[in-house]
């Protein structure tokens, strides 16, 4: 009677021992996948950020080659142009006119503290979102900058104006008004005029 229960006992063991190597075998499975993963990871986060830094330098390069040729070949801006399509007055086109619709441009301001933090946990396009619909009008990237930077809002990036231009350049929820100035693309209609 003993050798049923020996053979019962041997099978066990084996089997016991064969489990045990496949659970091994498959832990240095996962161990290798486990660490693919991150490999893959690692070259995707260093993807975005080589794309990130594509997307600022080809901004850049559009920015600089548009403002200077305007610039130099004194050239009215679209902003300007459509300034002076809505304003039949010959003198609202001369060169004094162009001059003062380029000093418009808001400045980033160096002394901004955050007076809140409604903007902390959000999007750039959650938070433009709400400045934009509370100014009831469109705003310029470094004005909008500066008004995050009063909410809380924390950048990361070197860039920050160019990240919020890039985002809402990408985003269908904005549409570009002028350079540098975004305004959503659907206003309520009660305050459509």
């Amino acid at each position: 009677m003993e050798q049923p229960s020996e053979n019962l006992l041997s099978r066990l063991e084996q089997s016991l021992r064969q489990s045990r190597a496949a659970r091994m075998h498959l832990g240095a499975r996962l161990r290798e996948l486990e660490a693919e993963a991150d490999a893959v990871r690692a070259e995707l986060a260093e993807m975005d950020t080589l794309a990130s830094q594509t997307e600022a330098a080809i901004y850049r390069l559009l920015s600089s080659v548009l403002a200077s040729s305007n610039l130099s070949l004194g050239l009215p801006s679209d902003a300007e142009l459509e300034a002076a399509m809505r304003n039949s007055s010959p003198h609202s086109r001369g060169p004094a006119m162009m001059e003062a619709r380029r000093q418009e441009i808001p400045q980033i301001r160096s002394d901004i503290e955050a007076l809140s933090d409604r903007f902390m946990d959000r999007t750039i396009p959650q938070a433009v979102t709400l400045l934009l619909r509370e100014e009831g009008a469109p705003l310029h990237v470094n004005e909008i900058y500066n008004r995050l930077l009063e909410g809380g809002f924390k950048f990361t990036g070197q860039n920050p104006t160019i990240s919020v231009a890039v985002s809402l350049n990408r985003n269908t929820r904005f549409r570009k008004v002028a350079p540098g100035t975004f305004d959503l693309m659907i206003r309520d209609a009660s305050k459509a005029s």
